[in-house]
């Protein structure tokens, strides 16, 4: 079973994270499908938008922490500390407006992700959670600057610090999210959405994108600086049997499976 699906139709691509049965964890091959997807739309003319979403009722619920703990121990599959960093790095260079659509939990890397992309529907059993604290992981994904530009800083505080979890409507107070769609629409939706742009032309569409991230890419690219250096820091103190909080990665304290 391929780790994504995609689908392309009237200029838009269609990207589904397709591990259902790990709630769409992302592991070093999601990552790699997820990559390539991204990288091979943004060197095709005829995709004039993309949209990302997740498979059986769930968007993503964020790193595959079994990996993450093979990673901690020095176990982690060969090549592996490029996965997060290359999806990232293909994100933002992605030249197409980034549509997300979401439904049932968007945990960790599932909701930092969101504040990557331009336009987000959130199906009614959408929420959303970041538990980086619990974990005893700092932020990632440049949510340590995205959160607070989109939130504010008292709500991106809140969120990050206390790992609450945020609904559907919540979500779209916040900025995170444009509209909340029934769960069975919220694909159709937010492909219609996808359909209006890529109909407009391309070039004054990428060039309005550009302008709008080039104004927080350098600010993007620092943040995660600072918070991969944070996170080398973390997986070393837990690789020495110290993790800092009450739940660190380096004794797998949630199953792939699960949230976190």
């Amino acid at each position: 079973m391929s780790a994504v699906d995609i689908a392309d139709a009237s200029g838009v691509r269609l990207i589904t994270f397709n591990r259902p049965d790990v709630r769409n964890a992302f592991d070093f091959s999601l990552y790699r499908a997820v990559t390539g997807a991204l990288t091979d739309a943004a060197a095709d003319d005829a995709v004039r938008a993309v949209v990302v979403t997740g498979a059986g009722g769930s968007f993503s619920s964020g790193q595959d922490l079994d990996e993450m703990a093979a990673i901690a121990a020095g176990q982690g599959p060969p090549g592996v500390e490029t996965g997060f960093r290359g999806l990232l790095d293909a994100v933002a260079a992605c030249p197409q407006p980034l549509l997300a659509a979401v439904a049932g939990p968007a945990v960790g890397l599932g909701f930092t992700l969101l504040a990557h992309c331009d336009l987000v529907l959130v199906g009614d059993s959408a929420r959303f959670r970041v538990p980086f604290a619990e974990l005893g992981v700092p932020a990632e994904a440049a949510s340590s600057y995205l959160f607070p530009l989109r939130m504010g800083w008292q709500q991106a505080a809140r969120v990050l610090l206390t790992g609450d979890w945020v609904s559907a409507s919540e979500a779209v107070n916040l900025g995170m999210a444009l509209q909340v769609c029934a769960d069975d629409r919220v694909v159709e939706e937010t492909l219609n959405l996808a359909r209006r742009v890529a109909a407009l032309p391309p070039q004054a569409v990428r060039a309005i994108k550009r302008l709008m991230w080039d104004a927080h890419a350098d600010a993007v690219t620092a943040a995660r600086a600072r918070e991969d250096d944070a996170f080398r820091h973390a997986l070393a103190r837990m690789a020495a049997g110290g993790n800092g909080g009450s739940a660190g990665l380096g004794g797998a304290v949630a199953p792939a499976s699960g949230p976190g």
